[in-house]
């Protein structure tokens, strides 16, 4: 499933398509009004985001109304954690070096 998703949000567009989602439930029009994706390339990418299950669709009344799934999402945090860990880390001890050069060029300035 990861895999999937990784291919799904690879492409700009449907990462923009799921960033007007996250703010919540949007029909088409209102995607292609937040992502700037014209409503031929949404609705296509809007079916591949469906078919990998990344997004939901449910019908009300004439409209299709689109959210994003978390299930998948949360499956891909997940499988992200171990390096945002590691980048953290590497974060942490770049913070520490800036620190210390810049107690080390305070002190000589003194």
């Amino acid at each position: 499933m990861i895999t999937e998703v990784v291919s799904a949000i690879a492409d700009p567009s449907r990462r923009a398509i799921l960033d007007s989602l996250r703010r919540g439930e949007l029909a088409v029009g209102d995607i292609v009004a937040a992502s700037g994706v014209a409503q031929p390339a949404a609705s296509k990418h809007l079916r591949v985001l469906r078919e990998l299950r990344v997004v939901r669709v449910r019908k009300d009344a004439q409209r299709r109304l689109y959210s994003i799934d978390p299930v998948p999402m949360s499956e891909l945090d997940r499988w992200l954690e171990p390096y945002r860990v590691l980048w953290n880390g590497s974060l942490d001890a770049l913070g520490r070096h800036l620190d210390a050069v810049g107690d080390a060029d305070t002190s000589a300035d003194e």
